[in-house]
């Protein structure tokens, strides 16, 4: 019992009811967690008690729900009624939304149980899951590697099996890039796709919330609950939302495949390109047509996004001024020194960089230089992808340059972690959807990625795409070391 599709067709024949999946879920993250650091807290009493509720439900005949007892964690920048929400920094520590997120009350009302809280870089900003500002989450395949970021928790609680679904939020490959590092499948929809209500913003224009989940068939399987316009968000778009599973049909003969030649360049690590290169070749043999393209703006992503995402993370994080709500730095002799001591007490390096980065980049002077500049910029890395749908479904690249890398490795020298999301950035400035789904493992065990990304509002294609690969290939369904053992112990008991 490992995917949401296990789960759910075992809910649905009664031989698991929703009380044991709970328990099963809670069972796992007892083994598996105190290694991995992925939640930050887990509630058990009010999961069970929401599971009993659909058991006696179920047990009346009333309608449960199609996601009905499906346990699932939620990333620590999405907010839950009356639960701590911190987005990992001592600012928001004590801090209880009064109100829910739409993708929780989307996800309760179709049945789908919140069972805790996960790890991430803090306010989201981060690669690796090391700018938390309560602990650091640690790579099932490696605990000696990151897991990658922002998201980390909620990809290693899905590669750990401790929960067949977990929600993510993704600004630059926040959910792709650990999804990749960690072996699972990962979904950035479409920007307006997913209601951001109720989602902490870091960088407004970017951001989108999506699933990580084990298959493209268990993000189908999801998504439909998560996506759809949303009145209290004037960015989701009202557009019908399609039957994701209606096209899971393994058969992709046909299909326009593209490989953007600015993705394979010096840099990029020689098993990652191996392995990116034969699982293009895998969709070539499946029937696909495969043809390179180009997206000739690609070598700007990294520093237009790094001057689009701070300058809106500086507008965005002005709020923490120690007075509305969150922390406030004690001994403070005016109101100057309650702002700035605060935010300075409270707000973590990486946070701190990032607020400056924004500052002076929207400052007198320098707004046309830099962030004017940028979005012109980022309205030509867009028109390279409008380009390139015309020609071709899908594009095909790696998710991440290298595998997992160990922890500590690069926060001294926060130009390489930036550099973690070259391959990612793109999609997120375009607006378009992007897919992370396994498609090998180095020499070190450690998995690798490969990006599918797709036109707008073409989530169904890369599920589509990401099935059929999946279907062909066994790199979905391998676990780390350590979740093998705590398997085989279920299978004694």
């Amino acid at each position: 019992m490992e995917t949401v599709a296990d789960f759910l067709a075992a809910l649905r024949r009664g031989t698991l009811s929703a009380r044991a999946a709970v328990d099963l879920a809670l069972q796992r993250i007892a083994a598996a967690d105190p290694a991995l650091q992925a939640f930050l807290a887990v509630r058990a009493d009010e999961a069970r008690a929401q599971a009993a509720r659909i058991d006696e439900q179920r047990a009346q005949g009333q309608d449960v729900g199609p996601l009905a007892g499906l346990p699932f964690g939620v990333k620590d920048v999405i907010c839950e009624r009356d639960h701590e929400c911190t987005c990992c920094s001592k600012i928001l520590k004590g801090y209880r939304p009064p109100y829910n997120a739409t993708v929780i009350e989307r996800l309760r009302a179709a049945g789908a149980i919140p069972i805790g809280r996960l790890n991430m870089d803090e306010f989201a900003m981060g690669s690796s899951t090391e700018h938390s500002a309560f602990q650091q989450t640690r790579n099932p395949w490696d605990t000696t590697c990151i897991p990658g970021g922002s998201s980390g928790g909620s990809a290693a609680a899905v590669a750990a099996r401790m929960v067949p679904m977990t929600l993510g939020s993704d600004t630059g490959g926040s959910i792709r890039q650990p999804a990749a590092l960690c072996g699972v499948t990962g979904l950035k929809p479409t920007y307006g796709r997913v209601s951001r209500y109720g989602l902490v913003a870091y960088a407004s224009s970017l951001d989108q919330i999506g699933p990580l989940a084990l298959s493209a068939e268990d993000v189908a399987l999801v998504l439909p609950h998560l996506a759809g316009h949303d009145p209290q968000d004037t960015t989701s778009a009202a557009l019908p939302v399609p039957d994701y599973c209606a096209g899971l049909s393994g058969d992709i003969r046909g299909l326009r495949v593209g490989v953007p030649k600015e993705y394979f360049v010096a840099g990029l690590d020689p098993e990652v390109r191996h392995a990116v290169q034969a699982a293009i070749a895998r969709l070539s043999a499946l029937g696909a047509r495969v043809e390179e393209v180009s997206l000739p703006h690609t070598e700007y992503a990294i520093a237009t996004y790094y001057v689009v995402a701070t300058a809106e993370a500086s507008s965005n994080l002005a709020r923490y001024d120690g007075i509305h709500y969150g922390a406030r730095a004690a001994d403070t002799r005016n109101l100057l020194e309650v702002y700035t001591h605060t935010r300075r007490q409270f707000f973590g390096d990486e946070v701190i960089r990032r607020i400056m980065l924004g500052t002076y980049v929207l400052s007198a002077g320098y707004y046309d230089a830099y962030y004017l500049k940028a979005l012109q910029v980022r309205t030509l890395i867009k028109r390279d992808f409008d380009a390139a749908f015309e020609n071709v479904d899908v594009l095909v690249t790696p998710t991440s340059p290298t595998p997992a890398f160990k922890l500590g490795a690069r926060t001294a020298d926060p130009l390489q972690m930036y550099l973690a999301d070259i391959f990612t950035v793109s999609v997120n400035l375009a607006g378009i959807p992007g897919l992370s789904i396994p498609c090998g493992f180095s020499e070190k065990g450690l998995p690798i990625g490969l990006q599918l990304l797709a036109k707008p509002f073409d989530e169904a294609t890369l599920l589509k795409v990401g099935h059929a690969y999946q279907c062909a290939t066994d790199y979905h369904t391998r676990r780390p070391a350590n979740c093998t053992d705590l398997f085989d112990e279920e299978t004694k008991e």
